[in-house]
């Protein structure tokens, strides 16, 4: 029997919650004062696999300036031409992995997130209706891929662990899957979703 995951998500949704940052972790961290913050959306999309809700993550091109080969949300920068974050989510994503907006259906948004790059992004949770075939676009994306909801919502599948960055240790989430490591903005979002989905 399928299992709809909109209910646990608009129960996450409904929940009081924080905004993050990349430095959540690293408490000494002081950012900026007067630093400027580019907004952005990212699609936290979800659909149905043999009954079973997966995300649709994807791996990003080595060649880009921002993250390159990391795991990421589909998204990006909010544009002069978009309406809003959300807008910019839906946007990307087409253009990304060749998500129809038509098949999005748009749950709510979760608290923003500030990246080590100057980018205030809102996670956009959506569902996606009907069959998805991927479409990567050459140069952005080397790989879309899915992983269970379940998984990325299991607060014991998160570790810990740090590395050096620009002089000092920064700390930072991660929830590997298979051959995928989810780390830094990605996991940190996603562990913000566990434990609403948690609460």
């Amino acid at each position: 029997m399928a299992t709809d995951p909109r209910d646990p998500l608009l129960a996450a949704l409904s929940r009081d919650g924080a905004a993050s940052s990349d430095f959540d972790l690293n408490p000494d961290f002081r950012l900026p004062e007067g630093r400027k913050l580019r907004p952005a959306g990212v699609l936290a999309a979800f659909v149905l696999q043999d009954g079973v809700a997966h995300v649709i993550l994807t791996k990003r091109s080595s060649a880009l300036k921002h993250h390159p080969g990391q795991i990421a949300f589909p998204g990006g920068k909010q544009d002069a031409g978009d309406a809003d974050v959300t807008a910019a989510a839906l946007r990307e994503a087409h253009e990304e992995v060749g998500l129809d907006p038509a098949q999005v259906e748009v749950l709510g948004t979760l608290p923003t997130h500030e990246t080590v790059t100057s980018f205030l992004v809102t996670p956009v949770l959506a569902r996606v209706h009907g069959a998805f075939t991927p479409r990567p676009e050459p140069g952005e994306v080397a790989e879309v891929f899915t992983v269970p909801l379940a998984h990325v919502t299991d607060p014991a599948r998160f570790s810990v662990q740090s590395r050096r960055w620009r002089g000092m240790r920064r700390s930072y989430y991660t929830v590997p899957y298979g051959p995928y490591y989810i780390w830094g903005a990605t996991a940190r979002i996603l562990r913000g979703l566990a434990d609403r989905m948690m609460a």
